[in-house]
Order: structure tokens, then C-alpha cells, then sequence
């Protein structure tokens, strides 16, 4: 019996102990709830009216507290809202209209303790003024009591003790509820008396309230409390203001004021948080701390009389030295024409300020402070080797700036002296031939080349390449590729240039000016054979005529024609065919006899001779004058010794007895070959290189007389 008599007693104190626990940790105060009406309690149609509630709790847990608003119109609940905050409740009244007027009041719900506001009348324009009321109500003598020791002056670390009481309490049936709390925060609660103790902190200075609750009856004492401080906060600083990785740098941690009259030198004491962190400290308060490779937090801690006071955090992002920058051009580099030139380093903290630099010459400078910015400097240079002078130097707060190396970049030299040339040469450009157009320029490459024939808009050839000429061929020209013709080049400089025009003549294939030329020979030849066979026809009409004109020529006798022979003159027998002989001394010539004298009757009967006499002084002819020929024949005039030919017509019959008769005409041909002008008339020597007379007997006798001065008398 005894063991469940204890048992009991256990297990009830644990209910009460639990529920005492529960009860401490949600302890709380309701302590007033208003409702106010805003902007004013009256105002006119369409007016936005908003009804705020606030209520005032006190709490002495840090756990939020569920709170249940309703808000009433004439008695009616017109809405509600749970909510853990401790904000003010607002209700809109959009446009408000007259049946908005009424009488509103706002209630307030924590668990199983409420408290409604007082009621608030709207009035919106168009209604009458409300009259109040009020009946006199008897104030109960009961009052709360607030103390506070110590009354004197507070510093921060001395103990204060506080009371909350009853006065004049009449011993009332209804229960009195005491609530001590310090601004909104729940201090201590009872029912007859309430005390609370505290170490005392700068913080804690404001108000103190006691209130006592007894029904409807709400009472409440205040007392404002005044703590000095007995030192300040700390504060936290570094220098340098920036510091890079791994150097060092001092950190100061110090509190502005203390209480000296209460507080000794060595009794404040700091440190710094973390203390993992490698520290160097010489003077209270001061530190020597190498940055790290990364930000890092550091607070310092005040101490003095078990009161503790933290600064706030600092935060030490240590700066990276900034790399050497790298140097580089945006776009494409060109001689005569502005571009941008890049300076940018892989890391480093910003600010970092880059200079442009032309050898060791500063040029220009630009701060990058910004993520994404980049530090673009607009240059130009008039020839190649200048892109190489340029470096940039990037600092950002070290003691040394790194350079960067030497610009390195391609220079494009626009084009100039763009030239068209042509093989093979113009004037030996023929049909069939292949034609190379080659048009080089001055510039970089690659270059763009274009050939155009004038009257043609689109180009005839497009090449790009990385030479400074190029040509275009044309196959087997004919005459339709005669024209003139141009190139135009272009590089990354985008200036076109264009060449002088080239005109081109395609002359005919050498075959064709062959066959025009066989041609022309052909037609030149025939001509020149038509006019000749024409000459010798008129000519032939001629001698014809001359022959029929020529009348005998008779100086002795009509039958016979003496000759005058020199030596060595062969005398041919036109009728006999037999030749007379000749011994060299002077004599007659007869057939196949001397004679001392050299004379020949010749029959010249229907006959024509020709002789040609070589050696001799004289020509003679028994033709015609050698002024009455023919002006055509007199002006052929050779370098030969001069050759006369006579042509003898006689109708007369011969001497029988001499000249064997003989039928028909014959005609002697007789060519005499004259000596050089200027010779003597007579010779001692003479030659007859031969005398051939024709007729029909083909047989002939050959002698060789010796004729000095011989004459050939005619009968």
C-alpha cells in the first residue's frame, strides 16, 4: 500500500512539474488591444478606409505565438485571421460608402486568453453625428507597484532586483493577475507579488511596467531605468585598408568609451574571434594577422566584470596582385585606319588600372572596375614595324606593375599599284591563242582579285588567294574577245582597287593570213600573166606589122648583098646549106672555093637572113634607120654589146647561076655584135662565130676563111 502511495506521488508530481514546464515556456501577456480607423473616423464617399488592430503581448519564450483577430461591425463578425506575427492587423474599406458606418471593435486570441479593443464608430458624409453617453463608474482603490534597486545610478553589471505588488487589495473574491515585463518582453507573472533579478546591461535601459489584472479591471505602474555603460561596444579595423594574399596586415579592436570610475586599464581585455587564426598580439587589442588566400571573418570580443560585448563582424577579403596582362588587338590591324587595343589580365582585384605604353612612353590609362569591362585603348599607325612598340603595365594597388610583351599582331598594308598585264604582248595576240590576264597589286594577303571586260557589270573571274597576282586565262580567243578589260583587288583593308584599262585586239590566226596571202599571190600571178600574154600579143601584132613595112634594101644591085667580113667569119649558104671557106688572106669567098676577093652574091629572093658577126668594126643593116623603131622596143636598152637584128624581104629571084633555085621564102637572121664604142672601124684580126642561113635542105659545110679587110659587094 505504501509502495502505490508513493508511486502516486511520483507520477502527480511529474504531471505538475511537466505541466509547470509547459506553462513556463509559454508564458505570456495579453497586455492591451486597440483599434484605430484611419485616415480619420469621419470622412466622406469613396473615401479608402483602413481599420488597423494592435495589440500589445508580452512573452518570456522566444517561440512565436498564434494569434486569432476578429473584427466585429455592430456586433457582427465581419472577419478574422490567424497569423504567428506580431504586426498590426489592417482591414481595408475600399470606396467606402454610407453603409460602411458603424461601430467596429477588433478581439484578440492567444490560446485561452482574449481581449477585445474598444469600439470605434465610422461615420462616412451623409449621416447625422453620433451622441455618447457615458455613465460614472467608481475607480477601485486597488493599484499595482513597481521597485527597482538599485535606485541609485546603474552600471552595467550590477545586479538589479525587481518587484511587482498589490496595493489597497481588499480581498476581493475575484482573482488579481500580476505581469511584470520590460518593453515587449514578459519579464515574471503572479498572482499577489512577482519578483525578477537581472544582471544589469546597456540594453536593458528603457521601461520596466507592473500590471494587475482583476476582471475587467486593468491597472499598471512603470519606472524608466537608466544603465551606464561600462565600456562601449568594440569596434574592429584593419590597415592597410586593402591588403594582397599572404601579406600582413594589423587589425585594431578597441571600444570608444569606459566607465573609468568603475572599470580599471587591465581589466578590459580583447580578443580576437576565431582564435584558430595565426596571431601576432603586442598591445591589447592590436593584431598582426597574415592574410589568407580567401575572405575570412573576423569579430572582436570586449570583456570586462563578466560583461561581454562583440563587435560587429569584419569581413577581410584579401586582394590578388594582378597577373602580368596580356596584349592583344580587337579586329584586324590596318595601316592608316584606327583600331582597339586589348589589355587584360587573367587575375587580379579590382580596381585595375591598365596603361597603354609606346616603348616606355605612357600613352593612355583606363580603370577596369567592373566584372566584364575591359580596358580598350583606340590607336593608329602609319607603317608596320610600329605595332611592335606597344605594351601595356596593369596595377591594382601592389608596389610593382607587370608588363606585358611587345604587341604582336598582322599589319595589313591596303593595295596599291594594281597592274594588268598581258601575255603574249598585245600586238602578237592572234585568233586561237590562250590569254593570261595577270593582275598583281602592292598589300597584303589574301587578296581578292576580280577581272571585268567593259560593258559587262558582273565579274568575268573571282579568286581569292595568298599571293600578290594571279591571273585569269582565256582559251582559244577569237575576234569576239577583243575589248578592253580591268582587274580589281581588295584585301581586309576593304579598299578595292582598280587597274588601267587594257584594250585588246585579236589579230587573224596566221593560217588565215596565209591562205589571204596565197590568195592575193594567186591573184597577183594570173595578173601579172594576163598583161604579159596581152605585151607579147600586142607586141607579136607589131614585128608583124614591121615585117609587112620593110621595103629591100639595094646599094649595088637588087639581087645581092655585099658584106664586109673580118677574120674568122663563118658565111653560111642559105641555099646549099654548104659552108664557104676561109684561108685567112683576103679574097672572095664562093662554095668550097678561095677567092682573093671576099665578096658573095647572096640571093635574097622571098628570103630573110640573120647574121651575127662577133669581132667586127662595124654593123650594118639594110633594115630601117634606128630612128624610125619602135618607141616601145627603143627603150629596152641592155648592158649587152649592142645586138641588131634586120629582117630582108626581096621579092626578086636570084641569079640562077649563082643561088641554086630553091621554092618557097626563107629568112635569114642576121645578128651583128658590135664592138665597144670608141673602137677603130678595121681589125687585123676578125671572127665570125656563125652564119646560119635556113632552108629547106637540112645538110650544111662547114670552112673557115681568114678575112682581114672583106667586104661583101652586092650584085
Amino acid at each position: 500500500m505504501g509502495l502505490l502511495l508513493l508511486l502516486t506521488s511520483v507520477l502527480l508530481s511529474s504531471y505538475f512539474h511537466s505541466g509547470r514546464v509547459v506553462a513556463e515556456q509559454r508564458l505570456f501577456k495579453i497586455k492591451d488591444i486597440t483599434l484605430s480607423i484611419e485616415p480619420a473616423p469621419d470622412v466622406t464617399r469613396d473615401t479608402n478606409v483602413t481599420l488597423r488592430c494592435k495589440a500589445f503581448v508580452s512573452s518570456s519564450g522566444l517561440e512565436a505565438l498564434s494569434r486569432e483577430y476578429r473584427i466585429y461591425k455592430d456586433g457582427n463578425t465581419i472577419y478574422s485571421k490567424n497569423t504567428s506575427t506580431s504586426e498590426d492587423l489592417l482591414y481595408p474599406l475600399s470606396e467606402a460608402r454610407v453603409s460602411n458606418s458603424g461601430k467596429y471593435k477588433c478581439k484578440i486570441s492567444i490560446e485561452q486568453e482574449d481581449m477585445t479593443s474598444g469600439a470605434e464608430k465610422l461615420t462616412v458624409a451623409g449621416l447625422s453625428k453620433p451622441l455618447l453617453h457615458i455613465n460614472k463608474v467608481k475607480e477601485l482603490l486597488i493599484v499595482a507597484v513597481l521597485e527597482i534597486l538599485p535606485k541609485s545610478k546603474i552600471y552595467e553589471g550590477d545586479k538589479l532586483d525587481i518587484f511587482c505588488s498589490v496595493k489597497n487589495n481588499l480581498r476581493s473574491s475575484e482573482s488579481i493577475n500580476l505581469y511584470l515585463s520590460q518593453g515587449s518582453q514578459l519579464l515574471s507573472s503572479g498572482y499577489s507579488t512577482v519578483n525578477h533579478s537581472m544582471i544589469a546591461l546597456a540594453k536593458d535601459t528603457g521601461e520596466f511596467e507592473c500590471r494587475l489584472e482583476m476582471g475587467n479591471v486593468r491597472k499598471f505602474d512603470t519606472m524608466a531605468v537608466s544603465v551606464t555603460e561600462l565600456f562601449s561596444v568594440p569596434t574592429l579595423t584593419m590597415y592597410p585598408a586593402e591588403v594582397f594574399q599572404r601579406e600582413y596586415m594589423t587589425l585594431n579592436c578597441t571600444s570608444e568609451s569606459s566607465a573609468s570610475e568603475r572599470l580599471g586599464r587591465d581589466e578590459l581585455t580583447y580578443t580576437l574571434d576565431p582564435t584558430e587564426s595565426p596571431l601576432i598580439s603586442k598591445v591589447n587589442g592590436v593584431f598582426s594577422v597574415k592574410a589568407l588566400l580567401y575572405d575570412f571573418n573576423y569579430t572582436c570580443v570586449a570583456k570586462a566584470k563578466e560583461i561581454v560585448k562583440r563587435s560587429e563582424t569584419l569581413t577581410v577579403r584579401p586582394k590578388v596582385a594582378v597577373s602580368a596582362p596580356k596584349i592583344s588587338v580587337v579586329g584586324r590591324v590596318v595601316i592608316g585606319q584606327s583600331f582597339k587595343i586589348l589589355c587584360q589580365s587573367d587575375f587580379g582585384s579590382l580596381p585595375i588600372n591598365y596603361t597603354l605604353l609606346w616603348g616606355y612612353d605612357q600613352l593612355n590609362i583606363t580603370t577596369v572596375k567592373e566584372r566584364f569591362q575591359q580596358a580598350l585603348f583606340t590607336v593608329t599607325i602609319r607603317k608596320s614595324d610600329e605595332i611592335s612598340k606597344y605594351m601595356c603595365e596593369a596595377r591594382n594597388g601592389q608596389r610593382e606593375a607587370p608588363l606585358s610583351k611587345r604587341l604582336n599582331a598582322t599589319v595589313i598594308v591596303p593595295l596599291t599599284n594594281p597592274i594588268l598585264t598581258v601575255l603574249p604582248h598585245l600586238p602578237e595576240i592572234s585568233e586561237g591563242d590562250h590569254l593570261y590576264l595577270i593582275c598583281g597589286v602592292n598589300g597584303t594577303p589574301p587578296v581578292t582579285f576580280k577581272w571585268y571586260r567593259v560593258g559587262n557589270k558582273h565579274p568575268l573571274y573571282t579568286i581569292t588567294t595568298y599571293m600578290n597576282n594571279t591571273n585569269y586565262r582565256v582559251s582559244a580567243l577569237s575576234k569576239e574577245h577583243s575589248g578592253k578589260y580591268y582587274c580589281e583587288a581588295i584585301n581586309h583593308a576593304n579598299i578595292v582597287v582598280r587597274s588601267d584599262l587594257v584594250t585588246i585586239e585579236v589579230r587573224l590566226a596566221l593560217w588565215k593570213k596565209g591562205l589571204i596571202g596565197g590568195f592575193c599571190l594567186l591573184a597577183l600571178s594570173a595578173l601579172v600573166v594576163v598583161v604579159v600574154l596581152c605585151f607579147k600579143s600586142k607586141r607579136g601584132k607589131r614585128e608583124a606589122a614591121a615585117e609587112l613595112s620593110v621595103k629591100p634594101s639595094r646599094p649595088k644591085s637588087d639581087d645581092s648583098l655585099t658584106v664586109n667580113l673580118t677574120h674568122d667569119t663563118e658565111v653560111y649558104n642559105a641555099a646549099t646549106g654548104a659552108a664557104p671557106l676561109y684561108d685567112g688572106t683576103e679574097g672572095r669567098v664562093t662554095n668550097g672555093a678561095r677567092d682573093s676577093v671576099a665578096s658573095l652574091p647572096v640571093d635574097i629572093s622571098n628570103r630573110s637572113s640573120y647574121m651575127r658577126v662577133e669581132g667586127a668594126a662595124v654593123s650594118v643593116w639594110s633594115e630601117r634607120r634606128p630612128e624610125e623603131a619602135n618607141d616601145e622596143e627603143s627603150s629596152m636598152v641592155s648592158n649587152e654589146p649592142d645586138v641588131e637584128y634586120t629582117e630582108v624581104v626581096h621579092p626578086r629571084p636570084l641569079d640562077p647561076a649563082r643561088v641554086p633555085p630553091k621554092k618557097g621564102t626563107d629568112t635569114v637572121y642576121s645578128e651583128l655584135q658590135n664592138s665597144p664604142h670608141g673602137a677603130t672601124d678595121h681589125h687585123e684580126y676578125g671572127s665570125v662565130e656563125y652564119a646560119e642561113l635556113n632552108s629547106e635542105p637540112p645538110g650544111t659545110n662547114h670552112f673557115a676563111p681568114e678575112v682581114h679587110h672583106q667586104e661583101l659587094p652586092v650584085d
